[in-house]
């Protein structure tokens, strides 16, 4: 009966110590942003509104600016509206 108690202990301390950490990371995954493992920036797309991950984005320079899209039809689409 004590060996259980003591078994028991053990696991619920390993079980707590990995919860922990868990929580503490954040249950983090993905690329590092600002030096944090875990975080992936999103940015939002100018003609949609959507989020989508910066490093998947597709990525427009005008006038010196940086502009991401979700797609190259958003991309598209915001170039005609700006035209117009």
């Amino acid at each position: 009966m004590m060996i259980r108690l003591l078994l028991l202990a053990v696991l619920l301390y390993l079980f707590f110590t990995v919860l922990r950490h868990l929580i503490q990371t954040g249950f983090r995954s993905g690329k590092k942003l600002n030096g944090e493992p875990g975080l992936e920036e999103l940015v939002q797309d100018p003609y949609c509104q959507t989020y989508i991950p910066m490093r998947t984005a597709v990525r427009k320079r005008l006038e010196g600016r940086d502009y991401y899209f979700c797609s190259k039809e958003c991309l598209r689409k915001f170039l005609d509206q700006r035209e117009s």
